[in-house]
């Protein structure tokens, strides 16, 4: 595997690639590797003839320092597991080689998909999100890039990205990667306390009965029913769930037929947040 840490080293590369006529699958990461970005790249490497990932703490998206300060760091573990499955080019720039000296986010219109749940309470940070995902499209200039779908309205966001500024690259988003017991897979989930990583299937179990329930519940019905679950829970506290078009994101009040909805939330294990998210299915035509 080729190590990357300067911009113009990994263009100058990846450009004798293409000149190949070699594609290049992308998976841009914050590092702290775990199983569901190892499945992301195993897919670069079936679907292109070059895996590139990047690892990179990206410091504009974060609203909250504190959390930026506490994000998991694993390089060492982060590089064999990148190895174990053939990855071809790490990218591991520096917050300097980035941004240099101007650490601040670019102002983007996503016409309306930042505004939504963790456009919300998480001030500005698609706006970090956009900036460093365009900036390292502009970097590596992959043909394919790989997200997962636990960050959903994040995949929707960049899909606008592309949209909008006229990308030349294709976005794949790809499942959610589950522990054995439910849980998504985040690099969060190493910072748990015992009784909170012990307690977190039950942020899975609900969606999954919200899912059962939704078609014969209207959806402001659905989102009391969990509002109601998790305020009988001692551990977690929800910051929100709601039911939501997969295209606009927006809260939905009535459910109509031949649209794609899913659930999503997003909960406070003390003070590690953590999302989540279920496809629903439209068998029935309910209204509130």
């Amino acid at each position: 595997m080729k190590i990357f840490t300067s911009k113009s080293e990994i263009k100058e590369f990846l450009s004798t690639q293409k000149k190949d006529k070699k594609s290049i699958g992308f998976v841009p990461t914050m590092g702290a590797l775990h199983q569901g970005h190892l499945s992301l790249i195993k897919r670069a490497k079936k679907k292109n003839d070059i895996a590139v990932v990047s690892v990179f703490v990206n410091p504009t998206q974060f609203d909250n320092k504190e959390d930026l300060d506490k994000y998991p760091k694993t390089y060492e573990n982060d590089v064999a597991l990148l190895e174990s499955v053939n990855c071809d080019v790490l990218f591991f720039p520096s917050v300097q080689e980035i941004y240099a000296e101007n650490i601040v986010s670019d102002n983007f219109d996503f016409d309306g998909l930042e505004y939504q749940m963790e456009g919300k309470f998480r001030d500005g940070h698609f706006d970090g999100v956009g900036t460093i995902v365009k900036t390292l499209f502009e970097i590596v200039e992959p043909d394919t890039a790989y997200f997962g779908k636990k960050d959903f309205q994040q995949l929707q966001i960049i899909k606008k990205l592309v949209e909008k500024y006229k990308l030349p690259v294709k976005i794949k988003g790809r499942p959610i990667f589950r522990e054995e017991d439910g849980l998504a897979m985040s690099s969060r989930n190493t910072r748990l306390s015992k009784e909170h990583r012990q307690a977190a299937p039950f942020i899975y179990k609900t969606l999954k009965k919200a899912k059962k329930k939704f078609g014969v519940k209207a959806p402001e019905e659905l989102t009391k029913w969990v509002e109601k679950q998790f305020k009988r829970h001692p551990l977690f506290e929800l910051e929100y769930f709601t039911i939501a078009d997969e295209k606009t994101l927006q809260t939905v009040t009535e459910i109509k037929e031949n649209m794609k909805y899913r659930a999503f939330i997003a909960v406070f294990a003390g003070d590690i947040r953590l999302i989540d998210n279920i496809r629903l299915k439209n068998n029935k035509k309910v209204s509130v």
